[in-house]
């Protein structure tokens, strides 16, 4: 690990430790039982095994959402369609595990490549409205996603929906839709294991691969990039692709592996979610695990405090907002940071002198005839002349008459 990387560590682990602290703060101000919420809060998730595994049923969603939208930060393109490419994908999943009858392995096989397929379409419509129409992908992205919401709502509702069911919710879906639960009596399904596996096979599409090169380079110095001859464009709708088929994936697998039926009437705002990963992660694809992680860990802490403690789980918006705010603060120890900065700089320069300034004086000191020899090897006769004369010898040349000769013939002493 690189002392950059080493400061970045410690920024971030400060960072928690404030927001955790402020947050502590105000449980004292507003609780009864400030140290019962407090371990709650903390301890809670390991107080059994079902509260342990819940956090990675719940950090699953948010592993694939950030995925996608650290591709997209990374690139330069500050496209939100990632919410628009998992809703519309759920109500794919729902349509097909409702419908299709296939027997267990393909089933979800099926679903999860038409998703993803599904995921890939929509990502690509702010993109090419950027590159056709110059429309601004954040603007246009955020429009959509109302528009395909509304599309998916339509779409239940009119076609899918359980008319005998007291709320809003679908036909069942079929036995050989759903993913299997990994630990029986919890919610740990396969899709956890399908997001870390993306989050391998990403890592490794970035930082190993050309196309990851040119991601980067698009993302940090677009000028650059063109002037080498990398395609921007090709950067841009290729990684909306990408971004919307993990995207995708993410919606089909929160569907089969954790519902029987498509309930959500309102957005599950996992997209904004993975601005958060992408923040945290700093759009590092084998970071968003160890984010998504964390973020899951703090929500399922704050349910347990809202149910055995007098303080409201909306504390944890308040530790994101705290930790968001810290860790994108380019002023949170930015002295100390130019300050370890210039020191390794200069210990850098201190190894880089070269090891002749450190040599003794005399070893540097030439013998005078070595020079001369030297210089007439390489000084034409005029200049060994002039030389001469400069060096005090211009009396003993003006009697042998040797300056003359060097300036009358001037190839003779070569010869």
């Amino acid at each position: 690990m690189s002392s950059k990387q080493q400061f970045q560590l410690f920024r971030f682990i400060l960072a928690l430790g404030i927001s955790l602290g402020i947050s502590m703060l105000i449980i004292f101000l507003v609780s009864k039982e400030p140290w019962t919420a407090i371990s709650y809060l903390l301890l809670g998730p390991l107080g059994s095994m079902r509260h342990f595994l819940s956090i990675f049923a719940q950090a699953t969603p948010l592993i694939f959402t950030g995925l996608a939208l650290s591709l997209c930060f990374k690139s330069g393109n500050f496209s939100m369609i990632t919410d628009a490419c998992l809703y519309i994908s759920a109500v794919l999943t729902a349509t097909l595990a409702i419908r299709m009858s296939l027997p267990f392995p393909l089933h979800p096989l099926v679903i999860l490549l038409l998703a993803a397929v599904m995921g890939g379409i929509i990502g690509s419509l702010p993109a090419l409205a950027k590159l056709y129409f110059k429309a601004n992908e954040l603007v246009t992205s955020l429009m959509l996603n109302y528009v395909f919401f509304y599309l998916g709502l339509f779409t239940i509702s009119k076609y899918f929906a359980d008319r005998e069911a007291g709320t809003f919710a679908s036909l069942k879906y079929a036995k050989t839709a759903v993913l299997p639960i990994l630990v029986k009596g919890s919610k740990l399904h396969l899709g956890f294991f399908l997001a870390l596996l993306l989050a391998v096979l990403f890592s490794i599409l970035l930082y190993k691969t050309r196309f990851g090169y040119e991601l980067r380079l698009s993302g940090s110095n677009p000028s650059f990039a063109k002037m080498v001859g990398i395609s921007s464009s090709k950067v841009i709708l290729l990684t909306q692709v990408l971004a919307g088929m993990v995207a995708g994936l993410g919606g089909a697998v929160e569907q089969m592996g954790m519902y029987q039926r498509f309930n959500w009437q309102e957005s599950p705002s996992y997209a904004w979610d993975g601005v958060i990963i992408a923040i945290l992660s700093r759009n590092n694809p084998a970071l968003v695990p160890f984010s998504a992680l964390f973020l899951a860990y703090i929500r399922v802490g704050a349910d347990i405090m809202s149910r055995k403690s007098d303080v409201q789980n909306e504390l944890v918006a308040l530790i994101q907002a705290l930790l968001i705010l810290f860790v994108t603060a380019e002023a949170f120890l930015s002295d100390w940071e130019h300050r370890r900065e210039v020191k390794e700089s200069l210990a850098a320069a201190d190894t880089a002198l070269p090891a002749t300034e450190h040599r003794p004086a005399t070893a540097s000191a030439e013998p005078v005839a070595i020079k001369a020899d030297l210089v007439e090897a390489s000084e034409p006769a005029a200049t060994k002349a002039e030389l001469a004369e400069a060096t005090g010898s211009a009396t003993e040349k003006n009697e042998s008459g040797a300056g003359d000769k060097l300036l009358s013939e001037p190839g003779k002493e070569e010869a």
